[in-house]
């Protein structure tokens, strides 16, 4: 029986786990497997059908085991991708049926590509990638690792998406160019419904049309 953990059952979570279930009932003809939620700080029970296991039981389960991470917050996505991975658990990418990838993509180990995603072609995207409902990737984008975008996200040609960035729900991210991309840096934040046409600095807040650095009121 191939064991396949869901990590986080919360709202994203709950989204998610129908899509893994129709993607592994296809791969694997609907037998041999079981597919539940795993949580940290333990767990028991059952959330919308699907049995509840600590993140120690689940490691400590024999056999093989495979995992994906539904959470949104980038830093926990990726200490509870290092851990899983070094105590012998593997990475499985969750596509819906609907997903369209047009060619010569890459995509890292453990995505998540929710309905209604489209990733053109030449587009080179990172580990544990979260593409939300409707979102797509133009070509020659270049996306990096623990890259979310909320749903919706227009993501045009030639741009780069460095490390731990957040693309919030809506925004439109203007096409680059060869000689100069648009770049969101590393750990930035793009606002809901923001329209980027010029790079993002790492770890800025950017919101408005067009985007803007976040001006925060003094306390």
């Amino acid at each position: 029986m191939r064991l396949y953990g869901l990590v986080g059952a919360g709202g994203f979570g709950r989204e998610v786990m129908p899509v893994a279930m129709e993607m592994l009932t296809r791969v694997h003809d609907g037998r041999d497997f079981e597919l539940v939620f795993v949580v940290e700080g333990g767990g028991t029970g059952t959330v919308n059908g699907h049995r509840v296991m600590s993140a120690e039981a689940f490691l400590a389960a024999d056999g093989a085991k495979h995992f994906n991470i539904a959470i949104a917050d980038h830093d926990a996505r990726q200490r509870i991708a290092d851990g899983f991975i070094a105590r012998g658990a593997s990475p499985f990418s969750i596509r819906a049926a609907n997903v369209v990838c047009l060619g010569h993509d890459e995509i890292g180990e453990g995505a998540i590509l929710c309905p209604f995603v489209t990733v053109t072609s030449n587009a080179t995207i990172g580990r544990f990638f979260h593409a939300n409902l409707y979102s797509y990737v133009a070509h020659d984008c270049r996306i990096g690792d623990f890259v979310t975008f909320a749903p919706n996200v227009q993501c045009n040609g030639r741009v780069t998406i460095e490390d731990h960035a957040y693309i919030g729900t809506g925004a439109i991210l203007r096409q680059g160019s060869d000689d100069k991309p648009i770049v969101i840096g590393r750990g930035a934040v793009v606002g809901m419904g923001a329209v980027v046409t010029r790079s993002v600095p790492p770890l800025a807040t950017v919101v408005g049309n067009p985007a803007a650095p976040l001006q925060r009121s003094p306390r």
